[in-house]
């Protein structure tokens, strides 16, 4: 009997895997057969968990890499096919936040969060277009946020990174479309996180009065999606923002 989305063969790149959404999808991936370059900044330990927790011998490794850095983004889409000879999918989740408002900002908030979370991003897509090229078979996945598609007060250079996302996925779903490659975001809403988990309880309580299903969202819950866009069977989405926010954004 053929399982839906089955990725047995694919070779996945994950950044920023070590914890949260990045973890689950991870974990998500191997789980249907993928095997799963772990990328972290900085916490080894929670990436060799994550590899530890995806099992199996030759099932996952880590890689140390700043895709702020691009050399090291690069590198990265290098390491992965030298570890496993090929790569398949990858899926841009490394970000990071330095929230404030624009009038207090300083330009070294607004250049680390879009070196990161935007300039990352094409850096470590360029190099993992040309071997899925090469091959007519990839899986672009990147993660935005609604805060990309919304805006949030306070968080200027995060949401510009995010919104910038979603237009760079959409070009290179129209360069790479004729390659049987396909490029697609996921904009997750409010999920408990690391990074959320600062935030006040007048925060939280102002963004669950717009949460449609009453809850915050859990990395399991993003995973799933990242699952999908990765398998034969969405081979026909491309260019397309899923919003998995439990209702906090609807057009």
């Amino acid at each position: 009997m053929n399982r839906l989305f089955d990725l047995t063969g694919k070779v996945a790149l994950v950044t920023g895997g070590s914890r949260g959404i990045g973890r689950a999808i991870a974990l998500a991936l191997a789980a249907h057969g993928a095997r799963v370059a772990v990328n972290y900044a900085t916490n080894a330990a929670a990436a060799d968990e994550t590899a530890a927790a995806i099992g199996g011998e030759g099932a996952a490794v880590t890689l140390a890499g700043d895709i702020a850095k691009p050399a090291q983004g690069a590198a990265l889409v290098e390491r992965t096919i030298a570890a496993f000879g090929r790569i398949d999918i990858l899926v841009n989740n490394a970000g990071v936040t330095r929230d404030d408002l624009v009038l207090r900002m300083s330009e070294d908030a607004w250049d680390q969060v879009i070196d990161t979370n935007l300039k990352g991003t094409y850096s470590v897509t360029k190099a993992a277009l040309r071997p899925m090229v090469r091959q007519r078979w990839g899986r672009i996945i990147c993660i935005s946020s609604v805060a990309g598609i919304v805006g949030n007060a306070g968080q200027a250079n995060y949401a510009a990174a995010k919104a910038g996302i979603v237009g760079f996925t959409k070009s290179i779903a129209k360069e790479v479309a004729s390659r049987n490659i396909t490029a697609n975001v996921i904009a997750p809403g409010f999920i408990d996180t690391e990074m959320t988990r600062d935030l006040t309880e007048g925060q939280r309580a102002e963004i669950m009065r717009m949460v449609a299903l009453g809850r915050t969202g859990t990395p399991d819950d993003i995973a799933p999606a990242a699952v999908f866009l990765a398998s034969d069977e969405a081979a026909y989405v491309t260019g397309h923002v899923l919003t998995v926010d439990g209702g906090l954004v609807m057009h």
